[in-house]
């Protein structure tokens, strides 16, 4: 197992954590991180662009022009799509553009990207993370004693509870800095991740861990949940 070392909020260490190299310390596969990120992003499109068809457009079906002797092309309706205010050729139309990922690849896939930022050494365990109110300058003290101010990063705090409930909404006017909480409180009778995905692991150079993160991640990816 390899071994992190856990901060404290001012940036000292105050412990080391052995991590799981079946979750943070496999070889990334980056054709799965790659399948998980392109259902993410085909998912969030809303598929609601829409365009009028010919039969779809008002107007009058009455023909234009009679069909000879008036020399010009004939025409049949003033609604096709080659006419001004006629109906659009082959435009969109509503449509569902999500994925389907099956759990184990979901799996690897979260696991190769945890592995990825071990392998650069850009993960970050803090021993804990909570607030008692809500203040972003008290967060960003805390990115600059951690010297990662001006680095995009990742937050994943563990449960929703009021402490990291401010922790998150003190980070909103940050645009460097997103903070997740993994958890699923419709589940409440199991341990859950659900916050935690691959996009945005990989979209921020730095992942921020705290202890009781990294222990629900290898409870959960562990089991294969």
């Amino acid at each position: 197992m390899s071994t992190v070392n856990v901060l404290d909020l001012k940036g000292q260490t105050v412990g080391q954590l052995e991590l799981r190299d079946d979750i943070f310390g496999m070889e990334p596969n980056r054709d799965l991180m790659f399948r998980y990120v392109d259902q993410q992003l085909a998912s969030r499109r809303q598929g609601t662009a829409s365009t009028k068809t010919r039969a779809e457009v008002s107007g009058t079906g009455k023909k234009p022009w009679p069909q000879k002797h008036t020399h010009r092309a004939r025409q049949g309706s003033l609604r096709g799509p080659h006419m001004r205010h006629g109906g659009v050729a082959f435009g969109p139309k509503p449509r569902d553009w999500s994925k389907g990922l099956n759990r184990k690849m979901k799996v690897q896939a979260l696991k190769s990207a945890l592995s990825t930022r071990v392998k650069e050494g850009n993960l970050i365990v803090l021993e804990d993370f909570t607030m008692d109110s809500i203040k972003t300058k008290a967060f960003k003290q805390v990115l600059q004693s951690l010297g990662i101010a001006e680095t995009k990063s990742l937050f994943v705090l563990p449960y929703k509870k009021e402490g990291y409930l401010n922790v998150r909404l003190s980070s909103r006017n940050l645009g460097k800095c997103k903070v997740l909480i993994a958890d699923n409180p419709g589940m409440p009778e199991r341990t859950t991740i659900d916050g935690l995905n691959v996009f945005d692991i990989i979209n921020n150079e730095k992942l921020v861990l705290t202890r009781d993160t990294v222990k629900k991640i290898e409870e959960v990816l562990g089991n294969g949940r």
